[in-house]
C-alpha cells in the first residue's frame, strides 16, 4: 500500500469516527466541534463590529475633518493647489484655517472648534456622503454664513436664520491679547453622525476665517483628498513632498495627523480579538479531552489495526486526523454562523431594541438604545476582513490538532496485547 493510500485510509477512519452512526466516542468529537463553533460566533461578530466601527468613524474623520493628506507651507505660494491637483489620483485640494473660540447663543456660550474651509469642500462627494443636513442647508454662500453641528446648535439654542456671535482672540498692535467678536448667520444645522464632531464644529468660509482667526492662534494648511486613502496616502504624500520641497514645511498623511486616536482604535481591536482567542483555546482543549475519550472507547479498533500491522505513526495520525476534522468542522460552522450574525448585526440590534422597548413603558423608563448615538455610530458599516477570518480559521484548526497530540501519541504507543486484555 502506497503512502497516499495510507493517508486516505487514516482520513477515512477518522471521518467515520466523527460522522459515523456509532454511539461510541464520536459524540465527544461532535460536542467538541460544537464548542469550537460556539466560541467562533462571538469572534466573528466582534471582528465585523469593531472593523465596521473603526472604519466608519475613521472615514467620517477623514472625509469631513482631517482629509487624507495635510500640506503645510513654510511660505505662501499660490501655485500649491494647482501643483497638488496634478498628482495622479488626487480628488481635490482646499485651503483651511482651524482655530478655537466661543459661541454665544440664545442658551448661553460654549467653546467651539472653528473650521474655515473653502465652501466647495462641503460639496465634495466624500463630504456629501457623511454630512447630513438636519435643518436649513449645508452650504456656505457668504462670508457671514455659518454651519453648526447638531449637538452644538442644540446646546446653544442656535436656529437657522438667526444670528450668533463668535468670539476669538487676537494680538493688537501693542502686543496685547484682546477678544474679537463677529456676527454670523446660521445657514444650516448639520450632522456627521458622530457626537464628538457635532458638539464642537462651527463651519465658516475660508475668507471669513482669514479675517476672524489670528495666525498666532490658528493653524493654516491645505486639505488633500485622494481616490484610495487607505492604500495610497503614503505614496501620494511622498510625491507632494518632492514637488513642493522648496517651500514646504511638512506633509502629513491621515495616519500621522492623529496617530494616538487611530492607534487606540487598532489596539482596542487587537485586545478584543485576543480575549476572544482565549475562548477558542479553551474550546480547543475540549478536543484533547474528546480525543482521549475516543481512544478509550476505540481500544478494540486500535488493537485490531496494530495486529494487522499498523504502526504507531499510523494510529496516531488517525486520531490527529480526527482532531483536524473536528477543528475544521467547528471552524466552518462557527465562522459561517458568526458571519451571518455579523452582516445582519444592525437588524439584530434594532430587533433587540424593539423587543426591550415594548416593556419600557411598563416601568416608566425612556426608550433604550443599545448603541448610544452620542458615542457610537447609529448604523454599523459591514466590513469583513477575509485575511483575518482565514487566519482565525487556520488558528482554530491548528489549536485543535496541537491539543490532541498527546492522547493521539499515547494511542500510537499502546501495545495491542495490553489493549486486548482490557476488552
Amino acid at each position: 500500500m502506497s503512502a497516499l493510500d495510507g493517508v486516505r485510509s487514516q482520513f477515512f477512519i477518522a471521518f467515520r469516527y466523527l460522522f459515523g452512526r456509532s454511539n461510541k466516542g464520536e459524540r465527544y468529537l461532535l460536542a467538541a466541534a460544537a464548542g469550537i463553533a460556539l466560541s467562533l460566533i462571538p469572534i466573528m461578530v466582534t471582528l465585523i463590529v469593531t472593523d465596521g466601527m473603526i472604519q466608519g468613524i475613521t472615514e467620517r474623520f477623514l472625509e469631513l475633518g482631517t482629509g487624507h493628506i495635510q500640506v503645510r507651507l513654510s511660505e505662501p505660494n499660490d501655485d500649491v493647489g494647482a501643483i497638488v491637483k496634478d498628482e495622479p489620483g488626487t480628488r481635490g485640494v482646499w485651503q483651511e484655517i482651524d482655530g478655537i473660540g466661543i459661541i454665544l447663543g440664545a442658551n448661553g456660550k460654549t467653546g467651539i472648534t472653528i473650521r474655515a474651509v473653502e465652501p466647495s469642500f462641503w460639496q465634495d462627494e466624500g463630504s456629501q456622503k457623511y454630512l447630513s443636513t438636519i435643518d436649513g442647508q449645508a452650504r456656505i454662500d457668504d462670508d457671514d454664513d455659518a454651519l453648526l453641528g447638531s449637538a452644538l446648535a442644540l446646546a446653544t439654542g442656535a436656529e437657522v436664520g438667526k444670528r450668533i456671535r463668535i468670539m476669538t482672540l487676537r494680538t493688537n498692535e501693542d502686543g496685547n491679547v484682546v477678544p474679537r467678536t463677529q456676527l454670523f448667520t446660521v445657514r444650516g444645522v448639520v450632522s456627521s453622525g458622530y457626537h464628538e464632531i457635532d458638539s464642537l464644529w462651527c463651519l465658516i468660509s475660508h475668507q471669513a476665517g482669514v479675517k476672524l482667526l489670528d495666525p498666532a492662534y490658528s493653524d493654516a494648511y491645505y486639505i488633500v483628498k485622494i481616490d484610495e486613502p487607505f492604500v495610497k496616502a503614503d505614496e501620494v504624500a511622498q510625491k507632494i513632498n518632492y514637488d513642493l520641497r522648496f517651500f514646504l514645511r511638512n506633509v502629513s498623511t491621515w495616519k500621522q495627523v492623529q496617530p494616538a486616536q487611530y492607534s487606540s482604535y487598532e489596539t482596542t481591536r487587537q485586545i478584543l480579538l485576543f480575549i476572544m482567542a482565549l475562548i477558542v483555546l479553551i474550546a480547543a482543549v475540549n478536543v484533547s479531552s474528546a480525543t482521549s475519550m475516543l481512544v478509550i472507547e476505540r481500544e478494540r479498533d486500535i488493537a485490531v489495526l496494530k495486529t494487522f500491522g499498523a504502526g504507531p505513526g499510523a494510529i496516531s495520525n488517525i486520531f490527529l486526523s480526527g482532531s483536524f476534522l473536528t477543528g475544521l468542522t467547528g471552524a466552518v460552522f462557527g465562522i459561517t454562523l458568526g458571519l451571518l450574525f455579523g452582516v445582519n448585526i444592525n437588524q439584530v440590534i434594532h430587533g433587540i431594541e424593539n423587543i426591550i422597548n415594548l416593556f419600557t413603558p411598563l416601568f416608566g423608563a425612556n426608550e433604550i438604545k443599545l448603541l448610544d448615538p452620542d458615542f457610537y455610530l447609529q448604523t454599523i458599516p459591514i466590513i469583513i476582513d477575509w485575511n483575518t477570518v482565514l487566519f482565525i480559521g487556520a488558528f482554530t484548526v491548528l489549536c485543535s490538532i496541537a491539543a490532541s497530540w498527546f492522547p493521539a501519541f499515547r494511542a500510537g504507543r499502546a501495545k495491542p496485547v495490553e489493549l486486548l486484555r482490557k476488552i
